[in-house]
This record gives C-alpha cells, structure tokens and sequence, in this order.
C-alpha cells in the first residue's frame, strides 16, 4: 500500500512538474513562430525588391563602374538578406513541427529535451533574423543611390543609417534592461532527477512482493491464496511436531513411573 502510495505521489509530482516545463515550451515555440513570421513578410519585401527594382542603365552614369559597382553591391545585399529571412522560416518550420512532435509523442522526459532544444537554437535563428533585417537595410541604401539624384540620395542615405544605428542602440539597449543571469534560472531537473524520478520496479519484485507478474487484481488474489496455503501447511507441520513432542514427554513420565514402583 504504501509503495503504490509513493508511486502515485511520484507520478502526480512528474506531472505538475511537466505541465510547468509546457508553459517554458510554449513560450519559446511562440517566440520562434513570430520571429519566423515577420522573416516571411521580409523575405517577401526581398523578392520584391530583387525582381520589381529596375536600376536605370550604366549608360546614364558619367562612369560605367560607379553604377556597375553599385548595382553589384545591392543584389549581393538583397540576395544575402533575402537567404537569410528564408533560413530563419524553415528553420522555425522545422523546430516547430520537430520540437512538438518529440514533446508529445517522445518517451519519458522528451518535454525536457524538446524545451531545452528551442532555447538552444533560438540563438542562431534570433541572429540570422537579425542579418537579414540589417541587410535589408542595406540595400535600400544602395537603392536610393541607383535610383535617385545625389542630392536625395544623400538625403534618403542619412535617414536610411540613422534607422540603422537607431535599430542597434534599442537592441542593445532592451537586451541589457531584459538581461537576467542564465544560472539562475528555473530549473526543473532536480525535480525529475529526484523526488519524480520513476523507475519500473522488475517483476520479480513484484513477485516478491506478492503481487503476480503484473500486479493486477488475479495476481495479488493468487499470491495471497499461495501464502496462507503456505502458512497453513507450516501451521499443520508445527501442530504435527508439538504432538509428537507431547507423546514422546508422556510415554518417558509412565516408564520413570513404572521404574519407580518397581
């Protein structure tokens, strides 16, 4: 009674400890769904930006290698961004579908390792989507300066690099009011690495212990059955021996008797 009382205690402390290890799952797998969300919508801006961008030909320039240069470095630009938005989505896809389906269907403890897998990679999306919105950036500059005058370009130049320098002061900015020690976090290792730890008890054990092979209802019934059949035939055999002993002490006292009278 009170191993199974310990078990079910075990089994109710993994479980409240898994549904906390969710909600940690749930979060990071929402993070990685939004920053996989605005990749898509970039990586979209990209293609249109490649495809519907015509720069106006070298010819209209003073000198053919200004414009061939510039040319050169927005479609290296926009097709870098581009690549590295189309990463973050099916990087996102696949940690989405992968990292659920081993939460939920993966043995004992797979909620554990499916957690601790998207912490682990959102660093490299999370820096790929930032590479991919900065070289976005980038193109736009060389854009206004292929399609414009110079005098709105230098214009459109100054705002597009503001943007830019503005967009890492408030990272840098909001990453240090966020920042928080990685050693002290939640950590429920302790928990399924100890009081919840549950191992499958052998079954001789469970014979052992009287309770068939399986443990159910007929194996208890049986194993109870064969210990009071066992302990009545030792009852017996104890019986049969003190009447033995009886006999024996009787039989001695009539011959001291006889001798006696004798």
């Amino acid at each position: 009674m009170l191993a199974a009382d310990k078990l079910q205690l075990q089994s109710t402390l993994r479980q409240q400890a898994t549904a906390l290890k969710e909600k940690e799952f749930n979060l990071h797998h929402g993070n990685l769904m939004t920053v996989g969300t605005q990749a898509a919508v970039l990586a979209g801006l990209d293609v249109t930006m490649f495809i519907e961008f015509q720069p106006p030909p070298n010819e209209e320039w003073a000198y053919i290698l200004i414009p061939r240069t510039l040319k050169l470095i927005y479609y290296v630009l926009i097709t870098s961004a581009f690549c590295a938005n189309i990463f973050v989505v099916g990087q996102t896809t696949v940690l989405s579908v992968l990292g659920a389906s081993l939460a939920l269907r993966g043995p004992d403890g797979s909620m554990m390792t499916a957690t601790d897998g998207l912490y682990h990679e959102r660093g490299s999306v999370f820096q790929a989507f930032g590479y991919g919105l900065v070289l976005t950036m980038g193109s736009v500059v060389m854009c206004v300066w292929l399609h414009l005058h110079w005098e709105a370009s230098i214009i459109c130049c100054t705002i597009a690099v503001f943007t830019i320098s503005r967009m890492r002061a408030s990272y840098y900015r909001v990453a240090k009011k966020f920042d928080f020690d990685e050693s002290m976090t939640v950590d429920f290792r302790d928990i399924f690495d100890g009081p919840a730890a549950i191992q499958a008890i052998p079954i001789s054990m469970w014979r052992g212990l009287g309770l068939g092979a399986f443990g159910g209802k007929n194996g208890v019934k049986g194993s109870n059955n064969r210990e009071k059949d066992k302990w009545r035939a030792s009852s017996y055999d104890d019986d049969e021996e003190e009447e033995e002993e009886f006999v024996t002490r009787r039989q001695r006292k009539k011959s001291n008797l006889a001798i006696d009278m004798v």
